[in-house]
C-alpha cells in the first residue's frame, strides 16, 4: 500500500489516475441486449441467462414457503440470533425516519395539505457472486416495511447449490415471502418490465455488480431506483493518537469486498502512515479473500500524508466517500467539517463493519463520489408525497386575478380562462 506525501491538488491528481479505463460502453451494450431480450421473451430469456451466467437450469423461479423455511432451519443458531439483533437495531433507527402528512387551513376557505403514501410494490436486489449478503436483505426490506409497502419482491442469484441458507433466514426474519432465484441485469429487467412469473415493480433498490448497476441506470424512468452503486470505499481520517492495527483492519474490511474497492487513509502523521502500511501487509496475508483484497489495496488504495487537518477534511469531502471513519482526538467535535459522506463512524471503536451489519443505520450507501447528492437508503425511499388543495369560491375570488395575470404572462390563455369562467356568471 503506497504512502503518498501530498497537498490537496497532488492527492486529487493521484486519485484520478487510479480510475480504471472505462469499460462502461462495452458493458452497456451487453446490458441493453439482455434488457431487450427479457422485455421481449420474458421467462424464457430469464432461464437462458440464468443458465448462461449462473450455471443453473431452472424450471421455477419463485421459491416456495417450504424452501424459505428450510433455509431458516439450516442456518446456525448464532447467525439467527445475530440477524434478529440486527433487525431490532435497524427497525429502531428507521422507525425514526417515518414521515407524516399535514393539513394547513390557515387561510379562510383554503385547505392545503400533503399525503404521505407508501409505494405499492418494490423490488429488492440482494447480490450473490463472490460473497453472500444476508445483511442486505434486512437493510433493503425493513425500511420498505416500515414505510408501509404492501408487496416486497426479492431477487437474488442462485448457484449450483442454491441460495445460501443465511439469505433465506434473513428473508424470513425480515418478513419477505416472495423470492425469485435470479440475478444480474436480467433480474433488474424482470422487475422493471414484468414477466410471466415476476411482477413489475414501482422501484428497485439494492446494490449489485457493474451489470446490475448499468441495468438500473438504463431503466431509470421506466422504474424508480435508489441509486447507482459502485465498488465499496472507505476513507479513514486519523492522527498520531490512532491505533494503526485498528486502521489497517478497517481498510482491509473494505478491500475484501471487491477488487475495485477503495481504502484510503488521510493522516497528518508520517509515522502513523508507515505503521499502518506495515500492519496492512501483515494482516492482508491472513485473509481468506487475500487475492481480492490485495488487488484493491495495490491498485485502488493509498495512504495520504497531508500537512494539516484542514487538508484532511478538504480531501475527504472531495472524495465524498461511502464510509468515513474519523479516528482523531475528540472525533465528535469534527462532525461539522463533514460535507459529503454516506455514513460517518466516530472514534476508534465505531468500526465500519458495525454499520454494515448491526448498528442500525442503512448500509446501502452512495459510492464513487455520489454522496455529494445521494443519501443512504431509508424509509423515505419507499414513499411518495401527494399534495392536495381545496378552495371555496370566496377564497378563489381573492386570488383569481393573480392567477390569471401569471397565466397570461406565460402565454397560457386557457389556464387563465379556467379561472375566469368560474366568475363569468357575475360578469354577465
Amino acid at each position: 500500500m503506497k504512502i503518498v506525501q501530498a497537498d490537496l491538488a497532488t492527492a486529487k491528481k493521484y486519485l484520478a489516475q487510479q480510475v480504471l479505463a472505462s469499460e462502461e460502453a462495452q458493458v452497456e451494450e451487453v446490458v441493453k441486449a439482455i434488457l431487450a431480450d427479457v422485455k421481449e421473451n420474458g421467462d424464457r430469456a430469464l432461464a437462458h441467462y440464468t443458465e448462461k451466467f449462473d450455471h443453473v437450469a431452472l424450471s421455477e423461479f419463485r421459491l416456495s414457503a417450504a424452501d424459505i423455511e428450510n433455509g431458516f432451519q439450516q442456518t446456525a443458531p448464532e447467525v439467527i440470533e445475530a440477524l434478529e439483533l440486527a433487525k431490532a437495531n435497524i427497525v429502531s433507527f428507521h422507525e425514526k425516519q417515518k414521515q407524516t402528512g399535514f393539513v394547513d387551513a390557515e387561510k379562510s376557505g383554503v385547505i392545503r395539505g400533503q399525503l404521505v403514501l407508501p409505494m405499492e410494490t418494490v423490488g429488492i436486489y440482494v447480490p450473490g457472486g463472490t460473497a453472500r449478503y444476508p445483511s442486505s436483505v434486512l437493510m433493503n426490506a425493513l425500511p420498505a416495511q416500515i414505510a408501509g409497502v404492501k408487496r416486497i419482491v426479492m431477487v437474488t442469484p442462485s448457484g449450483p447449490e442454491g441460495i445460501p441458507s443465511a439469505i433465506l433466514a434473513a428473508a424470513k426474519i425480515a418478513g419477505v415471502e416472495e423470492i425469485y432465484q435470479i440475478g444480474g441485469a436480467q433480474a433488474i429487467a424482470a422487475l422493471a418490465y414484468g414477466t410471466e412469473s415476476i411482477p413489475k415493480v414501482d422501484k428497485i433498490v439494492g446494490p449489485g455488480n457493474i451489470f446490475v448497476a448499468t441495468a438500473k441506470k438504463i431503466l431509470f424512468g421506466q422504474v424508480a431506483i435508489d441509486m447507482i452503486a459502485g465498488p465499496s470505499e472507505v476513507v479513514v481520517l486519523a492522527d498520531e493518537s490512532a491505533n494503526p492495527r485498528f486502521i489497517a483492519a478497517d481498510l482491509l474490511s473494505q478491500a475484501e469486498h471487491d477488487t475495485l474497492a477503495r481504502a484510503i487513509l488521510i493522516t497528518t502523521s508520517q509515522d502513523l502512515a508507515q505503521r499502518v502500511q506495515t500492519e496492512v501487509a501483515t494482516q492482508l496475508a491472513l485473509l481468506p479473500r487475500e487475492e481480492i483484497a490485495r488487488q484493491a489495496i495495490e491498485q485502488h488504495s493509498a495512504l495520504f500524508v497531508v500537512a494539516d487537518i484542514e487538508t484532511q477534511f478538504a480531501l475527504m469531502n472531495e472524495i465524498a466517500p461511502e464510509h468515513l471513519e474519523i479516528q482523531l482526538n475528540d472525533p465528535l467535535s469534527h462532525l461539522s467539517r463533514v460535507k459529503h459522506a454516506g455514513s460517518v463512524f466516530l472514534g476508534a471503536y465505531a468500526s465500519e463493519p458495525l454499520g454494515d451489519y448491526l448498528a442500525g443505520p442503512n448500509h446501502v450507501l452512495p459510492t464513487s463520489g455520489t454522496a455529494r447528492f445521494f443519501s443512504p437508503l431509508g424509509v423515505e425511499d419507499f414513499i411518495k408525497r401527494t399534495a392536495f388543495i381545496s378552495y371555496t369560491k370566496e377564497a378563489l375570488a381573492l386570488e383569481k386575478d393573480a392567477v390569471m395575470v401569471l397565466a397570461r404572462e406565460e402565454g397560457l390563455e386557457a389556464h387563465a380562462r379556467a379561472i375566469q369562467v368560474r366568475f363569468e356568471e357575475e360578469l354577465s
